[in-house]
C-alpha cells in the first residue's frame, strides 16, 4: 500500500506561483503520479500526470502554465504551478496509478488533497 501526503498549498494572487509536493511512503519508481484537482461544485479532474516512462500529460487548461516532475530518489512528485489565475483554486490531489490513464477511476491511491486558493 502506498500513502501519500501532499503539501505546498495556499493563498496566492492571480498570476503567482505554487510549488505542490506530494510525498509517497513507498518507492514510486513503477507507479504513474499524477495531479488531480476539484473545485467546489464541480467534478474532479486530471491536471498533470508523471508517467513512469518519463513522459507526461497535461490537461489543455494549466498547458504551458504548469510542471510535473518527479524525484524517484525522494518518491515525490511535485506540480510547480505559475501564472495561476483565479480558476485554478480548488482542492489539489496526488494519485498513484499502474496503468497509463488520466482517469481518475484508474488511480487507486489518494492524498487528502491541499488546498489552492487563487485571489483576483
Amino acid at each position: 500500500q502506498v500513502q501519500l501526503v501532499e503539501s505546498g498549498g495556499g493563498l496566492v494572487q492571480a498570476g503567482g506561483s505554487l510549488r505542490l509536493s506530494c510525498a509517497a511512503s513507498g518507492r514510486t519508481f513503477s507507479y504513474n503520479m499524477g495531479w488531480f484537482r476539484q473545485a467546489p461544485g464541480k467534478e474532479r479532474e486530471s491536471v498533470a500526470i508523471s508517467w513512469r516512462d518519463g513522459n507526461a500529460y497535461y490537461a489543455d487548461s494549466v498547458k504551458a502554465r504548469f510542471t510535473i516532475s518527479r524525484d524517484n530518489a525522494l518518491n515525490t512528485v511535485y506540480l510547480q504551478m505559475n501564472s495561476l489565475k483565479p480558476e485554478d483554486a480548488a482542492v489539489y490531489y496526488c494519485a498513484v496509478a499502474r496503468i497509463f490513464s488520466v482517469k481518475m477511476n484508474d488511480f487507486y491511491y489518494w492524498g487528502q488533497g491541499t488546498q489552492v486558493t487563487v485571489s483576483s
